[in-house]
């Protein structure tokens, strides 16, 4: 199975909710991008909100963010190794097949059967491909069906490349992100599965929404679908999400005392609400800054 990283289901950015950022009427592009400073106010990095899937051709570049990817000392992402699709590959193998799984039509409320057995055929999928499959690793594959644009549109591969030849770090890697998933109890799997197929549904409306509002900067739409669908489930919330920013915020923290300027890229819906990392970071004394 041709695997490539799913988060951004999970975080609700890579296209949920017509039409697309980039045609003609649309604005110019304003994606949420934050400066960072210290108490005495000497700028120590930026923090940037990007999307993990787009549309071809969307133009998302500004010219203030490409003096910072000037500036920047090194990159901050969640996930360094994003074009290594084969040893990707092997750990989602690794960590996703357990033989024996029960038929995936029964892993969620029987009220919910016929819209997933309706989200298999629009996947291609049948019973069969989740005969070893865990059920957070068929959640994602389904949340796959959804997602609007390209993986190889996405803004935090761009960026990698930009960076090419400067210190690249990584929040989380691969593994780590799809071990988050792998830990949760099978209840909470099974959440996360019906929270997909309900999510589907709202999707199929207005695929290009969230895409716009990421386009466009607006935080009220990202916070709102941030606590909307699997994220309004606590413990969901609490793994997929809250745990993760505050673990984060410690990191870069390290990473701020030290004398290089990071960019921090990482998805949208972790700069947003209280639980988000710019708030967090501000906690800690940096005076964090909205520059777009």
């Amino acid at each position: 199975m041709s695997w490539r990283w799913l988060f951004a289901a999970t975080a609700l950015l890579a296209g949920a909710c017509g039409g697309e950022p980039g045609r003609e009427e649309a604005p110019p592009p304003s994606p949420v991008l934050y400066e960072l400073a210290s108490a005495d106010g000497a700028v120590e990095g930026w923090l940037f909100g990007t999307i993990h899937a787009l549309p071809d051709g969307v133009e998302w570049r500004t010219e203030r963010i490409d003096r910072i990817v000037d500036e920047a000392d090194m990159l901050i992402v969640e996930i360094a190794a994003l074009e290594d699709s084969a040893a990707n590959s092997r750990v989602f193998e690794r960590l996703a097949r357990t033989p024996g799984q029960p038929d995936i039509l029964t892993r969620v409320d029987p009220a919910m059967r016929t819209e997933l057995a309706e989200l298999m055929d629009r996947g291609g999928f049948g019973p069969r491909d989740f005969a070893a499959l865990e059920t957070w690793a068929a959640a994602l594959s389904l949340a796959r069906v959804m997602r609007h644009g390209g993986s190889a549109n996405g803004v935090d591969r761009a960026l990698i490349r930009d960076f090419a030849g400067r210190p690249i770090d990584e929040l989380e890697g691969f593994e780590r992100q799809l071990a988050i998933f792998d830990r949760l109890p099978e209840e909470e799997q099974r959440d996360l599965l019906g929270a997909v197929v309900t999510d589907s549904r709202r999707a199929q409306e207005d695929p290009g929404q969230l895409a716009r509002a990421w386009h466009a900067g607006d935080i009220a739409i990202i916070e709102a679908e941030s606590e909307r669908g699997m994220l309004a489930d606590p413990e969901l919330r609490e793994a997929l999400l809250v745990g993760r920013n505050r673990a984060w915020s410690e990191q870069l923290a390290a990473i701020l005392a030290a004398e290089a300027k990071p960019l921090v890229a990482v998805g949208a819906a972790h700069l947003v609400g209280e639980d988000g990392l710019p708030t967090l970071l501000e906690r800690r004394g940096y005076t964090v800054t909205r520059i777009q």
